[in-house]
């Protein structure tokens, strides 16, 4: 119930969801109703927040405080036990269509677990990304990501597949019944900066201790490095997705899945 909810409730409180929404609102009033003049600057307002929020780096002063959160991986030699992949960089049905792995922007996730394969040669890769939608099952993308391992010299041995999540909470309860981790071992999980302060507190609240390794970063260092936008759909695409992690974060924390309202590293 809850992944439904949090889908359609996402769905509503999208910020370019909501700015045409209420564009569209003001043209129904200016065009059809007696309100006219509020209807006009309805539009005009709404049409002018799309254009500063999507050239602007609002959206960036979002996302900064969730990619720096926690600090790139170290190698330090120590062992490594296991190396975890979050799904949601590659497109499934797209994949499977096409014959051959379609990425979207954070394809980097699965790059960097392809590197990491190779540089901890004894470690299990866990892929947990299942298919599950509002509207239908889908395609799960834990194989689509397995069989691009094995083309790239990945033993399949190596590799474990939960294909059931739809949900970063699933992904961690899924991988942890699935794995049975040790205490003491190492797993570095994998995802993009923005989504790692919840995606470690789940893990964490599941038993499942994980390491941080952080990729498929949207923003500079430092706030220094943040700059406008060339086009309005970059810097919407970019609110949208940090608006959403926060939610993530509030949603998780009040209904009990993490015990932190923004998580941290743990020593």
């Amino acid at each position: 119930m809850f992944y439904y909810i949090s889908k359609i409730a996402w769905f509503f409180a999208t910020p370019s969801n909501l700015l045409f929404c209420f564009i569209l609102l003001g043209s129904v009033l200016a065009c059809f109703t007696p309100w006219k003049k509020i209807g006009i600057q309805v539009t005009l307002i709404f049409a002018a927040m799309t254009l500063v929020l999507g050239i602007s780096p609002i959206a960036d002063y979002t996302l900064l405080p969730l990619e720096e959160r926690f600090p790139a991986f170290t190698h330090d030699g120590k062992p490594v036990e296991g190396i975890i992949l979050l799904g949601g960089s590659v497109q499934a049905g797209e994949s499977f269509s096409r014959g051959r792995i379609v990425g979207n922007e954070a394809l980097e996730r699965v790059l960097e677990t392809a590197q990491l394969a190779h540089q901890y040669p004894n470690a299990r890769i866990l892929i947990s990304g299942g298919g599950g939608s509002v509207l239908g099952k889908g395609a799960a993308e834990a194989p689509i990501i397995a069989d691009f391992l094995n083309s790239v010299g990945v033993d399949p041995s190596r590799i474990v597949m939960e294909v059931h999540s739809r949900t970063t909470s699933e992904n961690a309860e899924f991988s942890r019944d699935l794995v049975k981790p040790h205490k003491g071992e190492r797993w570095l999980l994998i995802t993009s900066a923005w989504h790692m302060p919840r995606a470690t507190a789940v893990f964490e609240k599941a038993g499942f201790p994980v390491t941080a390794y952080p990729v498929d970063f949207r923003t500079g260092k430092g706030f220094k490095n943040l700059h406008p936008h060339s086009s309005v759909s970059e810097g919407l695409r970019r609110l949208d997705v940090s608006m959403k992690e926060w939610m993530g974060l509030v949603g998780y924390y009040v209904t009990g899945r993490t015990d932190e309202l923004l998580p941290s590293p743990h020593d």
